[in-house]
């Protein structure tokens, strides 16, 4: 840590975020937050392993789950910006296997009970999470839950070209576009990379971001040399409460040796790992300015709320998160709520199911990474008082 650190502005962050700490909410925290593109505050409290007491430092290797999904936007966007695929662009012109959708009925018994598709789906609606497609995790008891666990669509033994022929069997939650839902449709998107750009997954990430960002610890496993900067991986106490104290360590979630080995599926939705220092690098990159990965339009359109007026977006487990919409590959806040910074209209955001989160907010003038390894840790309390602590000190 640098001299940054003992920014008095910032010292409410680290107090807060040690009270977490204490009370077993989280095992360890690192963050950066930007003022700009500057680099204000750089801070870890807690453990990497709380049973090892180690503690936690910048170069450990987090989880990063759906923190992955900006990766792949950032993929697809550069490769729209080459006109090689543009965001109104019908699916099935790249993937064929999902042409002719059948989508569920309203009230829907059993996988059989559809109806044609209005409309094909198209790039931007994968973006969006408005495509239809489902995710098999977070509804269980529905139709659709028990059809793509049946199937395996995640499956993390098989590639991507597996994935997209299970969906060609299933059908759609919606027609395209007429709703919202939180998808694997980030994993289709990884498939749509290789398709036009005749590489890996893996291969173009390392190409055309991590390489040229100088990030050299993110990927979609941690080589066995570097595991011992592998963060342990913890659950809550109550799934329901995230307030209540107690960790039990995890680390064989999702699936026994993630991240540890390769595996064939490479999820573009939640399969790479990564560190703060990298997760900095991208977010800093697009962060817009004249060193952006990304051109201004690009930009300024990924920030933008796609949904129609008067959608926002929705949880099975959570209901409708008030004042947020999506743009490309992101949440947009259109309306902060209490929990939010008041300022922070038009703030474009994501995270993973562990705890990790970016955000940038060019009103602000403000970006940020916070890193964690708390099982179902999203949108968890202990980010949204970071957040709030951190616009306050930015904009002191």
């Amino acid at each position: 840590m640098d001299a940054r650190t003992a920014n008095p502005d910032y010292s409410a962050v680290r107090t807060a975020m040690q009270r977490y700490v204490d009370q077993e909410i989280v095992p360890g925290v690192s963050w950066v937050v930007l003022r700009g593109r500057e680099l204000v505050d750089q801070q870890c409290v807690g453990f990497a392993d709380r049973e090892a007491r180690t503690a936690l430092r910048p170069n450990h290797i987090f989880r990063a789950f759906s923190n992955t999904k900006i990766f792949v936007t950032s993929a697809i966007m550069l490769l729209v910006e080459e006109g090689r695929i543009g965001l109104d662009d019908a699916i099935e012109k790249l993937l064929p296997q999902l042409a002719n959708r059948k989508v569920l009925k309203q009230g829907a018994a059993n996988l059989a009970d559809v109806e044609p598709a209005k409309s094909p789906i198209t790039i931007r609606q994968l973006l969006t999470h408005t495509s239809g497609l489902s995710y098999g995790i977070f509804d269980p008891g529905t139709v659709l839950f028990t059809g793509y666990n049946e199937a395996r669509v995640l499956n993390p033994l098989t590639p991507l070209t597996d994935l997209i022929d299970k969906l060609a069997d299933l059908p759609l939650s919606y027609h395209p576009g007429t709703s919202w839902e939180y998808s694997v449709a980030t994993d289709v998107l990884g498939r749509v990379v290789e398709v036009v750009s005749g590489k890996p997954l893996d291969a173009f990430l390392k190409a055309r971001i991590f390489d040229p960002l100088g990030m050299t610890d993110t990927g979609f496993s941690v080589p066995e040399a570097q595991q011992g900067r592998l963060v342990a991986h913890y659950t809550g106490a109550d799934v329901l409460d995230p307030t209540k104290p107690g960790l039990t360590r995890a680390d064989n979630l999702p699936y026994p040796q993630a991240y540890r080995r390769p595996f064939p599926l490479l999820s573009g939705g939640g399969g790479l790992v990564s560190t703060l220092p990298d997760m900095l690098a991208l977010v800093r990159a697009l962060v817009p300015g004249p060193e952006a990965l990304l051109k201004p339009e690009t930009l300024r359109q990924m920030m933008t709320n796609q949904l129609p007026a008067g959608e926002t977006i929705r949880f099975a487990n959570l209901g409708p998160m008030p004042g947020k919409g999506f743009g490309l590959g992101g949440a947009v806040t259109f309306a902060p709520t209490q929990f939010d910074p008041p300022n922070s209209t038009g703030e474009f955001q994501w995270g993973g199911l562990a705890g990790t989160h970016w955000w940038i907010c060019p009103e602000a003038n403000t970006a940020g990474v916070l890193m964690a390894q708390r099982h179902m840790g999203f949108w968890n309390p202990f980010f949204f008082e970071f957040k709030r602590l951190a616009y306050q000190a930015v904009g002191g």
